[in-house]
């Protein structure tokens, strides 16, 4: 079981007691709060994206095929198994 911290543990309870109504209404908040903010993952691929970033030799590379025409859209890829 994982250990909580005292001021997590309170907020726990007290979503815990709430009707559920406004149960309903607080994961509503709480899923458009979440959304809202960025996750380690999101600030990773925004950092690495970035000149100098780790993904810019892949992306150096990407654009490179997609300017000498050694792509496909997509579509095509998806309606041609």
């Amino acid at each position: 079981m994982t250990i909580m911290k005292a001021a997590v543990q309170k907020i726990a309870e007290q979503v815990k007691a709430l009707p559920e109504s406004e149960l309903d209404e607080f994961l509503s908040w709480l899923a458009e709060y979440q959304i809202g903010r960025p996750d380690k993952w999101d600030k990773e691929i925004e950092r690495d994206s970035q000149k100098g970033g780790a993904l810019n030799p892949i992306l150096k590379r990407v654009r490179e095929d997609i300017a000498s025409g050694r792509t496909r859209p997509l579509d095509e890829v998806l309606d041609n198994p």
